[in-house]
């Protein structure tokens, strides 16, 4: 991870610590990639609750209780699954903030309606809806994906702690 995105994760951890809140994640595409940025920072354990890597859909459902039938109806990568990650993130752990990321990162996987690029998130804050956002970033390499798959998690997450 670049300099500035340390630097963006050593600023997001002080914010939650600062007002004593905890963070999961829940990741797919992003393979733990946002866990590990984060654990990078020396006093993470004060906020980084735990990160569930939810690469099948087996792992959804057993990990975080996303429904079977909820990905049979709408695919893994989509919002109500992307939704439903974050909340079950949330029930499964001890945090307040949780991040889910599910996507197609590349080079197959893809179908018409769902190209490669296509990410959906969920954020969960206790006592606030959940949030989505869909992120069609482009057939742009594997990495590349991932890592604004990443950038936008951060930003999902300084969002949830203003």
């Amino acid at each position: 991870m670049t300099p500035e995105m340390k630097d963006r994760a050593a600023a997001l951890l002080k914010a939650y610590a600062g007002k004593g809140l905890k963070i999961a994640t829940v990741e797919s595409c992003t393979g733990g990639l946002v866990a590990a940025l984060l654990t990078e920072i020396a006093g993470s354990s004060a906020v980084v609750e735990r990160g569930f890597i939810t690469y099948s859909n087996e792992a959804k459902t057993e990990l975080v209780g996303v429904p079977a039938d909820l990905i049979v109806a709408h695919g893994a990568v989509s919002e109500p699954v992307a939704r439903a990650m974050a909340e079950g993130a949330l029930a499964h752990s001890y945090a307040d903030v949780a991040v889910g990321i599910t996507g197609i990162a590349g080079p197959s996987g893809a179908t018409a309606s769902k190209p490669v690029g296509l990410v959906h998130f969920g954020l969960a804050k206790k006592g606030s809806p959940t949030i989505h956002l869909e992120r069609r970033y482009g057939d742009l390499g594997r990495e590349t994906v991932r890592r604004r798959a990443v950038e936008d998690a951060l930003t999902l997450l300084e969002q949830a702690v203003r």
